[in-house]
């Protein structure tokens, strides 16, 4: 590694973001340079969302050649890439719409204004609460963050919105008590990207299914980081049997241009009005149209077969590293989306433990308080999954 400070501060940036950040110059395949020339393999992805790497030229191509025809028209216009992606968006499952936005908190406001809609256009007034769950992320803004329970991020913009109620997740009798005809929605992620990657039960998966249909609630399911082949599949709801009525897409979707997607059923479209949702910027004719290659490839049979097995790589080198240090816990998550528990009284506080890994020249990421978070593009070979659990491996055995 060169020893040139890649590190910038007193930066014009909100303070939100901490004192000096990482300046970031380019990248290449798997791999990211910082201003000072360092190269880290990359096991975070842009927190997910690079799902295909760096350095793309088709991506580049096809973003060019579509700034140069038209590069904005609102939503009181369409055009053909827009309206190719959403047809193969709605062809991924028993959906009749998608509404585009430009991120994922943007794809579950959506979501929960469709639920609060549909609800009250069926049954009426009265029928307006949502049900979350411990442990969830679904986003920052208001209506997205009243549905993320978890009191750092919740208590400074307090009182949010109305009518939500949290569970334990995974807990079916708490569901069974709980969910009747007066909530208009439910939210959950079948992987909790920022829970800790606690993974949905499948019999947890039947209960939602069975509870939702039984009193006619909207269930959605946030596959944000999840979805377009992060798990192998392309809907993480495969994994558990979950059958939602709406699900939310973001992250890789727009191969690292801000797009999201709230995919409807047609009993939702059937009450939508015009002018009663809407978007600026969202489904733009550029970042469709890059979408549509994206999407094309990453669901591609033989890529999400790729991504199984290159999974199993990925699992098998992290249940070694687990068998060799008795301070780590459980390996939790699915696919390309796997979570290393660690004990913070053998290798020091978490965000210490990821800056030396990334010394080491690789980039991992956190999630909830003591998961070593791996989400690296799904485009990484063997090889480097390999030299990834190497470096791990150098770093645990300091601890």
């Amino acid at each position: 590694m060169k020893t040139q400070d890649p590190f910038l501060r007193d930066l014009p940036l909100p303070r939100q973001f901490g004192s000096e950040l990482l300046a970031l110059e380019r990248g290449e395949g798997c791999y990211l340079i910082d201003v000072a020339g360092n190269r880290y393999l990359d096991f975070g992805a842009g927190i997910a969302v690079n799902a295909l790497g760096y350095g793309r030229e088709d991506l580049a191509r096809v973003a060019y050649e579509q700034m140069r025809k038209l590069a904005h028209v609102s939503n009181l216009f369409t055009t053909r890439p827009a309206v190719d992606l959403a047809r193969k968006l709605v062809a991924t499952g028993d959906f009749a719409a998608v509404h585009f936005g430009n991120s994922g908190s943007e794809a579950n406001e959506a979501a929960l204004k469709y639920a609060r809609l549909y609800a009250q256009r069926r049954r009426g007034a009265g029928h307006e609460k949502l049900l979350c769950f411990d442990g969830a992320f679904h986003g920052r803004t208001m209506g997205a963050l009243s549905v993320t329970p978890t009191p750092k991020y919740q208590a400074p913009f307090v009182p949010l919105i109305p009518g939500i109620v949290e569970l334990p997740y995974n807990d079916e009798a708490a569901l069974e008590r709980t969910l009747d005809a007066s909530f208009a929605g439910v939210i959950v992620e079948v992987v909790q990207g920022e829970g800790g990657l606690r993974t949905m039960t499948p019999s947890f998966a039947r209960a939602l299914n069975a509870a939702c249909r039984r009193h006619d609630v909207i269930l959605v399911a946030d596959e944000v980081q999840t979805g377009l082949g992060r798990t192998g599949y392309p809907y993480a709801c495969a994994l558990v049997g979950l059958v939602p009525d709406i699900v939310t897409l973001a992250k890789p979707l727009g191969g690292g241009l801000p797009l999201s997607a709230t995919l409807i059923p047609a009993k939702v479209n059937d009450l939508l009005h015009p002018g009663e949702h809407g978007t600026t910027f969202g489904g733009g004719p550029v970042t469709t149209a890059v979408s549509a290659k994206v999407v094309e490839t990453l669901l591609e049979p033989e890529f999400l077969e790729e991504v199984r097995s290159k999974s199993q790589v990925l699992d098998a080198g992290l249940e070694s590293l687990r068998a060799r240090f008795d301070f780590l816990g459980e390996l939790r998550g699915a696919g390309m989306l796997r979570g290393l528990q660690v004990s913070e009284a053998r290798t020091g506080s978490l965000p210490e433990l990821l800056a030396r890994i990334r010394e080491k020249g690789l980039v991992v990421l956190r999630s909830g308080a003591d998961i070593v978070r791996i989400a690296p593009p799904l485009v990484i070979s063997r090889e480097e999954i390999a030299q990834g659990i190497g470096i791990l491996e150098s770093v645990f055995s300091q601890c």
